[in-house]
């Protein structure tokens, strides 16, 4: 699912890998990183429901509220959770490059663990404060595992299982979030009217935040973040853990050997006078050299003093605007009210239809990693399925607008009727469609074309967009239902008209597309810039006196050349 690097590939040309590389350390190691997903997940599947729940409503007064009123406070308690995740993201980028990826992912599990039980303090006389601010904290939590997670399974993964164990993210994602779709649903059938009714899902988030945090105390630091401050040493112990070896195997001295020499071209990338397509810039010269601005500062000045860069980034932190766009966090964080809005009348209606909207968003998802992104593409992906997407909302709006369910129940019938139905079945095609492309998509390109040196601040960078635009929709979407109701719908299905177009202009394929060839995507326009990249990349680096593959990939070559140049550069996937 990563992006190939030829001279990684090259590396390991002539090595014998050994099968105690893949143990259950590594699995370990990825899955406790990738565990602070479920309770992304988690959030996103019980918030929505548990704040419809007659006994939360009944503990805090919304019960007495005007709908105004509650809708404000709905969306107060949802949207502090995606504020806390944006500084989150912010706050723990310098965290994971001063203190460590594996001491930011303590700090964060402890963050998550505090902020969920705070949020248990809440009751009738205390008021909603302590679900504020342990939602707060949690969001903190949650911005910096979403941050530091990836980057550390990336790290400390081996070279060519690395796609499916960072995969792991998105499966414990999908995971939690099918568990929080469903526990509302659990509590209603089987618990009183009551406060613990309410209580049960929010403490149930002590779960994994605790497990989370637990299994950070025995994870190692990542061997890369070690070298890149000079504990050889410690990273070569690390490593050996990780891949079950001694210091000593020929296996254990070759991958060392490999980080070494990346970390060591990073450096160097970063340490001198950047030359921004013609305009110099001269970094500060007292600590220039230094590990922290190398590893802190310098991939900031880079990005934001490279016309190359501020490009690229535009273009990966707008993919979560149109993410947004097609409404998905508005469906994530307000099911309960999605679902209400088609005439589906009742908690327990409404939030077992919730659920079935959780399983196939995560089955979706699945089918995605699997059978999509990489045998599809990622253009392909985002371009056809936001069509069938878009006639989905213009349905869902028109029924809305003509039937009026809400009125309809309000005059005493209940009853779904053919047109809910169709509106119902809709939302779960969009749901479908949508988990198959755009829901982890956007990841994948942003992590596509930035190269190593600058990654880890882009990543942050993309990561806070994206809780940026998750907090605007859990804030105001509420808001938006009551004020324009159907055409929200509406609104979303223009989104999915127009941004396929953008798609088809300014994003080009990188599907199959080395890393020494990122830079050739953006010489021509996107439409031909897969074609165009891997010719040249070809022309430059096909002919090297060593072995090639030559796979053949919707009929244009996919050249992955296996040699051991020194005029490569050395890349982490």
């Amino acid at each position: 699912m990563s992006i190939k690097s030829v001279k990684e590939d090259a590396e390991y040309v002539g090595v014998a890998i050994p099968e105690e590389i893949y143990n259950y350390r590594m699995v370990f190691v990825a899955l406790t990183a990738a565990f602070a997903a479920v309770i992304i997940g988690y959030d996103a599947g019980f918030i929505g429901g548990t704040v419809s729940l007659e006994s939360f409503k009944e503990e805090f007064g919304l019960d007495k509220m005007s709908p105004s009123e509650r809708t404000n406070i709905n969306a107060n308690v949802v949207s502090v959770f995606q504020a806390g995740a944006f500084w989150g993201c912010i706050l723990f980028y310098p965290v994971g490059e001063i203190l460590g990826r594996r001491i930011g992912l303590f700090i964060s599990g402890f963050l998550l663990t505090f902020g969920a039980a705070i949020s248990l303090a809440s009751n009738k006389s205390v008021g909603l404060g302590p679900i504020y601010a342990g939602r707060v904290i949690t969001g903190l939590g949650i911005g910096g595992c979403s941050c530091l997670a990836p980057i550390y399974i990336s790290e400390s993964s081996p070279a060519l299982i690395r796609g499916k164990l960072v995969g792991l993210w998105e499966m414990s994602w999908q995971i939690g979030g099918v568990v929080g779709y469903w526990i509302n649903y659990g509590v209603l059938q089987n618990i009183p009217n009551e406060r613990k009714q309410w209580m049960i899902p929010f403490a149930i988030q002590l779960v994994p935040s605790g497990m989370f945090w637990i299994g950070s105390f025995f994870i190692p630091e990542s061997p890369r973040f070690l070298v890149s401050r000079g504990k050889i040493e410690l990273a070569r112990k690390n490593l050996a853990f990780i891949r079950n070896l001694s210091e000593d195997h020929p296996y254990s001295q070759h991958e060392m050997q490999n980080i070494i020499r990346d970390v060591e071209e990073k450096k160097s990338k970063l340490e001198f006078n950047f030359d921004t397509e013609g305009e110099s810039f001269k970094e500060p010269r007292l600590s220039r050299s230094s590990p922290l601005f190398i590893s802190f500062f310098a991939p900031i000045i880079k990005v934001a003093t490279s016309k190359k860069y501020l490009y690229r980034l535009l273009l990966s932190t707008s993919l979560f605007i149109m993410q947004n766009g097609f409404g998905i966090n508005a469906i994530t964080y307000y099911s309960p009210t999605v679902f209400k809005s088609f005439g589906i009348n009742g908690s327990n209606a409404g939030l077992q239809s919730t659920g079935i909207f959780g399983i196939l968003k995560a089955f979706a998802s699945l089918f995605w990693i699997f059978f999509v992104v990489d045998a599809v593409g990622r253009r392909k992906a985002l371009i056809y399925c936001a069509f069938p997407c878009s006639l989905c909302m213009w349905y869902i709006g028109a029924y809305i607008k003509i039937s009026d369910p809400a009125k309809r129940i309000e005059s005493g019938d209940t009853k779904l009727d053919a047109g809910g139905k169709a509106a119902q079945a809709l939302l779960y095609i969009w749901t479908i469609f949508y988990g198959a492309s755009w829901n982890g998509t956007p990841w994948v390109i942003n992590s596509e074309i930035f190269s190593q040196e600058v990654r880890t601040f882009t990543q942050a960078v993309n990561a806070s967009s994206n809780w940026f635009w998750a907090f605007v929709m859990g804030r105001w979407t509420g808001m938006a239902f009551q004020a324009i109701g159907y055409k929200l719908y509406f609104i979303f299905a223009s989104c999915m008209i127009v941004f396929p177009i953008i798609i088809y202009f300014f994003y080009p394929e990188t599907k199959g597309v080395p890393l020494e060839a990122i830079d050739y995507l953006f010489e021509v326009p996107a439409w031909r810039a897969r074609e165009h990249a891997l010719e040249k990349f070809e022309i430059e680096y096909g002919n090297v006196d060593n072995s090639s593959i030559v796979e053949e990939v919707d009929g244009v070559s996919d050249v992955v050349s296996r040699f051991n140049s020194q005029k490569i550069m050395e890349e982490e996937k």
